[in-house]
């Protein structure tokens, strides 16, 4: 019983947690993303050569480029692009 409840409890936040990651995401690095390549800021995560290729990876890029944008964020909302950049476009 308690599965399916935390199941259901996660499908339904996981939409959230995505969208408030997106949000916080390009609130704090869309302008610099594009500056650095070329206009289209989400092009550093679905190049060949990316070099982030795991998930703990993605983890310390965020938080060091939280820290370069002094974004502030609390380790949830940390938590919170490191999953919106996960599942949008690393796919770990």
């Amino acid at each position: 019983m308690k599965v399916v409840l935390l199941s259901c409890l996660f499908v339904l936040i996981s939409p959230l947690v995505l969208a408030q990651g997106q949000a916080l995401h390009d609130e704090s690095c869309l302008q610099c993303h594009a500056s650095i390549s070329g206009g289209d800021a989400n092009s550093l995560y679905t190049r060949t050569n990316h070099k982030v290729t795991t998930f703990p990876a993605l983890q310390k890029r965020v938080k060091g480029c939280a820290v370069a944008a002094d974004a502030n964020w609390s380790n949830e909302q940390r938590a919170m692009v490191v999953k919106y950049l996960s599942e949008t476009f690393y796919k770990f």
